[in-house]
């Protein structure tokens, strides 16, 4: 063994350990500018070559009726890990004959949220005006959207919400446009079709944008094939938000620094020395029981923050309960073999009052968190 004193070895855990805090830091930075992929439409040329690609038929995509179709979210709410409710407007603009080309009543409304769970939510029409040749009609709707989130990365995760946009009638050959004029701009870069001051708790706007999904049914749903082709192109509104990580620290990571910082206290208290276990009150059982009422802690601790993910695999985060499982179980082992003095790995538990276990605490605890953070990476 070392003959080297406490002093340098401290020094030496107590630089690996800032070393690693740096790195962790880095790792998280990293994490938290993670950004999720999309493709976005952000003008009429966009639209066209879209349809131009997934379209066979020329002469059938010009024969369809174009609706231009826009958007206004003024409310958003995560009801649950699933689940999304939204308030807004939709409007769409028919230009004269449309309505009738697709056997539509004027009174109707002309788009169905296929997502929306909740029931008596049917769109309220609150404004409509004639422009020219052309006529818009705008609703004020409330939906709750039932839709599959990925939590994996919390509390550095991303949320795209989407609003899928169907048009009313499937018996005619409709394709919903977006109405770009209606917003003051939209590039890749832009947020747009949300209140500037909406209230969003824990997360913030990243971006906003327009897309088609090619959405192919293993139905007809009864219609021919001449009015129904595949693939079907659904119109998407998304909007990216990004998590306050602050929030999710003071609630979950905090704590869980406390209770780490908590059994590096109660490890330093391990010794030999008479003198000074008499004055700490060190005691084996003593050690147990700590590490037991930290374990509740930790314990309360997952289980709220499991509440919020019931049924989902484990989110980053609570591999760091698992982590801190696993050190209190050693830490413990280790507090026990100590006090019968057990001779093992040629007595590096006895050298030095245990000063190998606790001069590589800091650097454990903290190369297990990087461990998990790049796997998440």
């Amino acid at each position: 063994m070392s003959t080297m004193n406490k002093t340098t070895w401290w020094l030496i855990s107590a630089a690996i350990s800032a070393i690693l805090i740096f790195v962790l830091i880095g790792l998280w930075i990293e994490l938290n500018k993670q950004e999720i992929g999309h493709t976005q439409i952000a003008n009429k040329e966009d639209v066209t070559n879209y349809l131009d690609t997934i379209w066979n038929d020329p002469t059938d995509l010009e024969q369809a009726v174009k609706i231009r179709t826009g958007i206004f979210i003024q409310s958003l709410k995560f009801s649950n890990s699933s689940e999304v409710q939204l308030t807004g407007y939709i409007w769409q603009h028919y230009k004269d004959g449309q309505l009738e080309a697709i056997g539509q009543d004027s009174g109707a409304v002309g788009f169905i949220l296929p997502e929306q769970v909740n029931s008596g939510g049917k769109p309220k029409e609150i404004y409509r005006e004639r422009n020219g040749d052309e006529e818009v009609v705008g609703w004020y709707f409330e939906a709750a959207l039932r839709q599959s989130f990925d939590y994996s990365d919390f509390p550095f995760d991303h949320k795209t919400v989407w609003v899928r946009i169907w048009p009313s009638s499937l018996t005619q050959r409709v394709i919903l446009v977006p109405d770009f004029a209606a917003y003051k701009s939209t590039g890749p870069n832009d947020i747009f079709g949300i209140e500037k001051s909406i209230v969003l708790g824990t997360w913030v706007r990243e971006n906003t944008y327009f897309d088609y999904q090619e959405t192919n049914y293993n139905t007809n749903f009864g219609l021919s094939e001449k009015v129904w082709k595949k693939p079907f192109p659904e119109l998407h509104y998304n909007f990216i938000l990004k998590r306050k990580f602050e929030t999710a620290f003071i609630i979950y990571l905090l704590p869980l620094f406390l209770v780490a910082t908590l059994l590096f206290a109660a490890l330093l208290t391990i010794s030999t020395n008479e003198n000074f276990t008499s004055k700490l009150g060190f005691s084996t059982a003593g050690f147990i029981g700590a590490s037991s009422g930290l374990f509740f802690v930790i314990m309360l601790g997952h289980i709220q923050l499991r509440k919020q993910f019931e049924g989902l695999s484990p989110v980053y985060i609570e591999y760091f309960y698992m982590l801190m499982y696993a050190v209190l179980m050693l830490s413990t082992a280790n507090a026990y073999l100590f006090s019968v003095r057990a001779k093992l790995l040629g007595g590096i538990l006895l050298y030095k009052d245990n000063l190998i276990a606790k001069v590589s605490y800091w650097p454990i605890v903290i190369g297990g968190v990087i461990m998990i953070t790049l796997f998440f990476i």
